[in-house]
């Protein structure tokens, strides 16, 4: 049962990824054309989601607003990973007071919600997908700082750690070439469900209107648009977008409780590490 799960998880993660990478290929009508004369069609042949209340495809949308969706998810966990991981390692290799000081700010963001600090970051700015992907990727730094940092702390006391450091390497050089391959593993495992939840927070952002601008596309705006106005009426306008999401955030967190148990499996059956420890 296990292995089944992570296989429709990995499967339907490839599925909207494909879908979204060949969207004008998969969708057979514009996201964004509107036909007043098929509103809030039910889901059939014609339409496989059925239509929006201006007509629109919902399908077509839901194919083309995961583009929207998986860009700014890969986009903030990618600017979150460099910033969180460099914060992390480098803190933890340094230890000491800037350690100390560090971690102390860390802690006070991560006081704060993370919906509360991607907020702070794109009331600064105007909506669209680059300041969409900046405040998410500003708001997962601090935990992905914290995860990189607990990672590393242990690997910072080992025996080539120590050597390299004897031998003259720098300490750009250490954080990078000898404590990050080792940190990997849990690191990316933590990616892989920070992945869905930026995803996540994307479709709560443009739901309260502060994500990707109309008319284009996206899960979030979706929701908002059926919730507001058809969900009695044409419920599917917002269960489908929604079901589509819900499955995508628990893949994501299904694939990466996948990673993170394999790769504690690995270190605890590693012979270097038994050697150097």
């Amino acid at each position: 049962m296990r292995r089944a799960t992570i296989i429709a998880a990995a499967g339907f993660l490839l599925l909207v990824v494909v879908s979204a990478v060949f969207a004008p290929t998969v969708a057979r009508y514009d996201p964004v054309a509107q036909d007043v004369e098929r509103r809030l069609e039910r889901p059939g042949r014609a339409h496989l989601f059925g239509t929006d209340g201006f007509g629109r495809d919902v399908f077509s949308r839901v194919v083309h607003g995961a583009r929207a969706s998986l860009t700014v998810g890969f986009g903030a966990v990618a600017l979150a990973g460099i910033i969180g991981v460099a914060v992390g390692l480098t803190t933890a290799y340094a230890g000491g007071l800037a350690d100390l000081i560090v971690q102390r700010a860390v802690d006070v963001l991560l006081g704060f919600p993370f919906l509360v600090l991607a907020l702070i970051v794109i009331v600064a700015l105007s909506p669209s997908v680059g300041s969409l992907t900046l405040a998410i990727g500003v708001g997962l730094a601090p935990q992905i700082a914290r995860v990189a940092r607990s990672a590393a702390l242990p690997i910072v006391e080992e025996q080539y750690v120590a050597a390299a450091r004897a031998c003259g390497a720098g300490p750009l050089y250490t954080v990078f070439f000898h404590i990050l391959p080792n940190a990997a593993p849990p690191i990316v495992a933590q990616l892989t469900g920070y992945f869905g939840a930026a995803v996540a927070a994307e479709a709560a952002l443009s739901f309260l209107g502060l994500g990707v601008p109309p008319p284009f596309p996206s899960w979030g705006r979706m929701l908002q648009e059926g919730t507001r106005a058809y969900f009695e009426a044409a419920p599917w306008v917002t269960l489908l977008p929604g079901l589509v999401l819900s499955l995508t955030v628990m893949s994501c967190a299904i694939l990466g409780d996948t990673i993170r148990d394999a790769t504690q499996r690995e270190f605890a059956l590693s012979p270097l590490q038994a050697t150097d420890r």
